[in-house]
């Protein structure tokens, strides 16, 4: 779809309401609010947000942030002209967000997961961008769209939270060229980086300590993962903020290739988050529903936890069988 069309539909809507993912995590929230700003900055509208869940406090800095509801907060008998999904690789990641989204007159999917089947009325999805931040930034620039200090903060929030600092394999020559230019705007690297990765609370580093003390080791420890009951963030009085990151710490343990978290939900579910140095992760989150990047992805699957560890572990030693 070409990028001009995406002007003249937000520039007809009267109304427009922005979703991001459930448990959002500092590219959804970036790109959300990086949107809301760009389209008042260039078009005079003010657009709503909603979360459907709650925003970890880590990114209570974003600016726009205040104007984001929880998705229990919108009337979901209204009918928007337009409501755009940012970062959202499956519908079913924007849980009663659906409901708008299926009603609205015109409804606009942007994202880079490649896992994304195109679900909305129009679709920007560039696999090959780091984040939807910087698919947005190619998006404003492609439209002359001016690009103010808050805008860009969002945007180089996404774009450094998702690429983990400059240091995952989405990181790409024009993933520093979009970065450089938002540092021309005004951004200050040193300062988003303090906010977003020296910023932890006690609560989360005890429970992370806690969970990385229990992980378990196989396959000559390349196959590393760990269990998180609920019982877990009760003792610690965690959220699913506090989730954040985990899976990444197991996988920078230097023999581990693959690294898992299980978390029981409390629907009695279990939530996975799959991470890799040399294995197609999201293979593996397709097979139950998922989806993400190749070294980084997530599924949910609807079985108890011991149950869903075993089936995890069966679909990755079935590929990496002698890695």
């Amino acid at each position: 779809m070409e990028y001009s069309n995406l002007n003249d539909i937000i520039k007809s809507s009267k109304n427009i309401l922005i979703l991001s993912h459930v448990n959002p995590d500092g590219d959804t929230l970036g790109s959300m609010c990086g949107l809301y700003s760009a389209i008042y900055e260039n078009h005079k509208k003010k657009c709503e947000m909603a979360a459907m869940s709650k925003i970890p406090d880590v990114y209570l800095f974003l600016p726009h942030i205040g104007e984001v509801k929880n998705i229990d907060e919108i009337d979901k008998s209204r009918e928007y002209d337009l409501v755009i999904n940012v970062d959202v690789a499956s519908i079913d990641r924007i849980c009663d967000g659906k409901i708008l989204f299926d009603k609205a007159k015109k409804t606009v999917n942007i994202d880079h997961h490649k896992t994304n089947p195109a679900y909305g009325n129009f679709n920007f999805i560039d696999p090959e961008a780091s984040s939807t931040g910087e698919v947005l930034f190619g998006l404003f620039t492609k439209m002359n769209w001016k690009i103010n200090l808050d805008c860009a903060i969002c945007l180089y929030n996404a774009i450094l939270t998702d690429t983990g600092s400059f240091r995952f394999d989405n990181t790409k020559p024009k993933t520093f060229e979009c970065a450089s230019k938002l540092v021309e705007i005004g951004v200050s690297p040193s300062d988003i980086y303090k906010k977003v990765y020296e910023s932890d609370s006690k609560t989360l580093v005890m429970f992370q300590a806690h969970c990385i003390s229990k992980a378990k080791f196989l396959k000559d420890n390349k196959i590393a993962y760990t269990v998180v009951y609920k019982k877990d963030m009760e003792k610690f009085s965690a959220g699913d903020e506090c989730m954040e990151g985990l899976t990444e710490k197991l996988r920078a343990i230097v023999t581990t290739k693959v690294a898992f978290v299980a978390k029981e939900m409390k629907s009695g579910g279990t939530k996975i988050s799959m991470r890799s140095k040399c294995g197609d992760v999201a293979e593996i989150s397709g097979v139950f529903g998922g989806g993400g990047h190749k070294y980084a992805a997530g599924c949910t699957i609807k079985a108890p936890v011991e149950k869903a560890v075993e089936m995890i572990l069966k679909e990755i030693e079935e590929r990496y069988n002698g890695f």
